[in-house]
């Protein structure tokens, strides 16, 4: 099957693990069949190979999203990235153009949408494949997925199906209600819109050419940042009469605030904590280095990382974004292709970084104007490349590079860097990125 992973999210309702780099999904609170940890995409992406060995997967995102994608799934993994966020629909719509002009995925094919952040068991992915196989066969425009509800929600929209076959022809949609009239609508048989949707590649190419002005994938790609925020529920799916629903009844929940997140996460306890015999109910995340202790603690959720420390009841952790957004703080960790970086102090001039680069991979060989750097090396082995200049670099070595001068190293272990930049100028943008010498 041909299916697109949708991943976004501005990292505000899983803070302080997450931020504008590292959204909810590469935050590793799960745990594989090996007990090691991993993150949702890791999961997600590794059930959908379980269903389907041969699924050809394409991830769409951001930009801020993609080193921490090919570090979490590798440089293999097809990612089609957004020049800028502009909603579901120019995504979905950007994607397909991506698999028909760049991968040469045919007209005729079958293509599911899913978000990337569902907890589910792999019942929701041979659910998935049964809608490309569904779509394959023509009979309606666009097949959606409907989730039957556990309880009345306020936080999804509802479909409408006309009866309560498996696959039915939709009646209608509802926009998220109140409490008591989703308890009507469930009285009708409707079901959550679980934002799932399939259709012929043909279909989303054609609509999209009758909405949008672009003649490919590259095309759509440099006029991006033109096209109008609007979601593929509102541009496409409450505007289509050709489509149906699979009814879908399998485990389903939307981690995306922390009191769901503590629901399935699998351990209440990851890293430095220790809880009294008086606690109950509380989950603890710690990814700083030093001990949390916590004493008489119920229904709580503590995650503490470089970027800042919650303390919350769970039911209160859901509303916790508008406070969020008063926090204004520079990312402090951040997994590049390479590795991650930690940013470890910050002053006047200065900027203290420890950087993991993972075995066989390298920074970009690139330069700075206005900042000087200092590499001390702690751990592992590697070569350095000043100016072309090759430098075997071993624990206790210290590498300068002045600005202007042109740098990278490659870890032949895996290397941990101590990173200072000197510079009354440090920003990201002051990066300037080259092709290796030989390369």
């Amino acid at each position: 099957m041909n299916i697109v992973l949708l991943s976004g999210g501005s990292g505000k309702r899983m803070w302080p693990l997450s931020n504008d780099i590292r959204s909810k999904q590469f935050i590793k609170l799960f745990k594989n069949e090996a007990g090691e940890y991993e993150s949702m995409v890791q999961r997600v992406y590794r059930q959908i190979r379980d269903v389907d060995k041969d699924a050809n997967i394409t991830i769409a995102t951001s930009k801020t999203q993609v080193s921490a994608i090919h570090n979490q799934l590798g440089e293999q993994v097809s990612v089609c990235v957004e020049p800028t966020r502009r909603d579901t629909f120019p995504a979905i719509v950007l994607a397909a153009a991506y698999l028909n002009d760049e991968l040469g995925v045919g007209r005729d094919e079958s293509v599911v949408v899913c978000p990337v952040d569902p907890y589910v068991d792999n019942s929701y992915y041979q659910a998935v494949a049964k809608m490309g196989e569904i779509a394959a066969k023509g009979d309606k425009n666009l097949t959606l997925m409907g989730i039957e509800p556990t309880y009345p929600s306020e936080k999804y929209g509802y479909i409408i199906p006309e009866n309560k076959e498996t696959i039915s022809d939709v009646s209608e949609f509802k926009e998220k209600p109140d409490v008591e009239t989703a308890s009507e609508y469930i009285k009708e048989g409707a079901l959550w819109n679980g934002g799932v949707f399939a259709f012929k590649l043909s279909y989303i190419l054609d609509k999209a050419h009758s909405l949008l002005d672009f003649s490919d994938y590259r095309d759509l790609y440099s006029r991006y940042d033109k096209c109008e925020k609007i979601s593929f529920d509102y541009a496409v799916v409450e505007k289509e009469d050709s489509i149906q629903v699979l009814r879908y009844a399998g485990e389903w929940k939307d981690v995306g605030t922390w009191n769901m997140m503590a629901e399935v996460m699998a351990d209440e306890i990851k890293g430095k904590a220790i809880t009294d015999d008086t606690t109950s109910g509380t989950n603890v995340v710690n990814e700083l280095d030093i001990p949390i202790l916590v004493m008489g603690a119920h229904n709580m959720v503590i995650a503490a990382s470089g970027d800042g420390i919650l303390i919350a009841d769970k039911e209160q952790s859901s509303y916790m974004k508008p406070y969020v957004e008063k926090i204004s703080t520079d990312v402090r960790f951040a997994e590049k292709s390479w590795g991650s970086y930690t940013v470890m102090d910050a002053g006047d001039g200065y900027l203290n970084v420890k950087a993991v680069l993972n075995p066989g991979n390298r920074m970009t060989y690139h330069s700075h104007d206005f900042r000087d750097e200092v590499w001390t090396i702690l751990k592992g082995r590697g070569k350095a490349i000043i100016d072309g200049m090759e430098q075997v670099v071993n624990p206790g070595d210290v590498v300068t590079m002045a600005a202007g001068c042109k740098h990278t190293i490659i870890a032949e272990t895996e290397l941990t860097i101590l990173e200072a930049q000197l510079g009354y100028e440090i920003t990201v943008s002051d990066k300037k990125k080259f092709e290796l010498p030989n390369e």
